[in-house]
């Protein structure tokens, strides 16, 4: 079958998802291209075009086009918002005989200068966990200064009186509120898991997809982002828990990162508990200068060449792709703000109960960062569970073997790690 596509724009942004609802103009824009098209006024649809567009596509050109693809895939019945990034809106588009996805691009005057008809996929049935019976999973939308962050709410269906709500703070990266990132090729469901079992076990869970990942929206760049601005989210969840009369106390659960992450959530706050789930227990530019030295000799004196720039409060704009990945220029900000925080100083100022935990085949956290941790704050509970990995599955020490499991979505958690928890949780006051 013939393929038609709009011409769009003259580059292709990659698309990050931020949102539910596409943005005013662009929801507007899909309206109204919906509206000429199957009104047969392709006249109209080149009135939405920017100059630019309109020099790149003239209308003797365009306006055949949209013949062609009226009459082979018949009229528009409906736009549902699938994504937006990058100044592009990305809609699923139901054709009469057929289904495309929907890219729009526009400028500031809401002109249209990129407008792209793409094949259409299916997204895969989800895998792995699904919520207990027993649960009621609930979404949430808390707005913030910057945006809202989108997450869900798990809490027994048949409570008796207040009980304790566990937030779930993700680790590194743009991880999504079950725990998973796909450009990473991480799909543990690790989050889902923890909330199922805790629910069963009566203690509620809020859980939430990061800033740049699922439904969560923020309008800060990514080069902007610092850990700040992840502790900002956390406290207006904290906030909204700490007014909903159902909870008796909030827990922060902490996962890598997050453990950062929670330490700065915690001041000033209504916290009874801290949990850290293989938490660093060293500064970040020691534990990547670490990490380097797997790396050839050219790449890791580049990384500390950007350390010691980011140290000085100086970016560096030229990076070789290889450090992409964790120094891209536009990470850089964010790298400078993860640096400055000292795990072990962080504990030691942790006033409320805390627990922390570490598997003994985490190949990214080693337990000497548990051990570092426990050090600093000496009445914290220590947990340390034999075969246990980042993500908090079973696995073994063999690198290939234990990374397979960040694929496994229905893989269980470790059982220890779970009553663990309840343990500390039902101890605290």
């Amino acid at each position: 079958m013939k393929r038609f596509a709009f011409f769009i724009l003259i580059i292709f942004f990659t698309v990050k998802t931020f949102a539910q609802a596409g943005p005013p103009g662009y929801a507007a824009a899909a309206a109204r291209f919906t509206q000429f098209y199957n009104h047969d006024k392709p006249d109209s649809i080149f009135s939405m075009f920017s100059p630019e567009m309109k020099a790149a596509l003239p209308l003797d050109k365009f306006k055949p086009t949209t013949q062609q693809l009226k009459s082979q895939y018949g009229s528009l019945v409906k736009t549902e918002f699938v994504k937006y990034g990058e100044s592009l809106a990305v809609y699923k588009a139901t054709f009469e005989n057929s289904v495309f996805l929907l890219n729009i691009s526009l400028n500031a005057q809401n002109k249209l200068t990129g407008l792209l008809l793409s094949p259409y996929q299916e997204a895969p049935p989800q895998q792995g966990v699904v919520i207990d019976p027993a649960l009621t999973e609930s979404p949430v939308l808390v707005k913030t200064l910057t945006g809202t962050v989108s997450g869900s709410l798990v809490t027994p269906k048949n409570i008796s009186g207040k009980i304790p709500v566990v937030l779930i703070i993700a680790d590194a990266g743009p991880i999504d509120r079950d725990g998973n990132n796909p450009k990473a090729g991480i799909a543990g469901n690790t989050y889902k898991l923890l909330a199922n079992g805790l629910g069963k076990s009566g203690i509620a869970t809020l859980r939430y997809d990061k800033r740049f990942a699922g439904s969560s929206v923020t309008t800060v760049k990514e080069s902007q982002l610092s850990m700040e601005d992840y502790g900002d989210d956390a406290v207006s969840l904290i906030n909204m828990l700490n007014d909903d009369p159902r909870f008796s106390k909030i827990i922060l659960f902490g996962h890598g990162e997050g453990t950062l992450v929670a330490m700065m959530a915690t001041l000033d706050e209504p916290i009874k508990g801290l949990i850290s789930a293989e938490g660093p227990g060293e500064p970040a530019d020691k534990m990547l200068t670490d990490q380097m030295k797997s790396k050839t000799e050219f790449i890791a004196g580049e990384f500390k060449a950007i350390l010691d720039s980011l140290r000085k409060g100086k970016t560096t704009p030229n990076v070789d792709p290889a450090l992409y990945y964790i120094a891209a220029p536009s990470k850089q900000h964010f790298l400078m703000s993860w640096c400055r925080l000292v795990p072990q100083r962080g504990m030691k100022r942790m006033k409320m109960p805390v627990m922390i935990i570490n598997g003994t085949t985490d190949l990214q956290v080693p337990v000497d960062n548990a051990e570092k941790l426990k050090k600093a704050k000496s009445d914290a509970v220590l947990l340390i569970i034999n075969g246990m990995n980042h993500i908090l599955k079973e696995a073994p020490a063999d690198p290939d073997q234990n990374m397979a499991t960040f694929n496994k979505p229905d893989l269980p958690l470790k059982p220890e790690l779970i009553t663990g928890i309840v343990d500390f949780i039902n101890k605290l006051k």
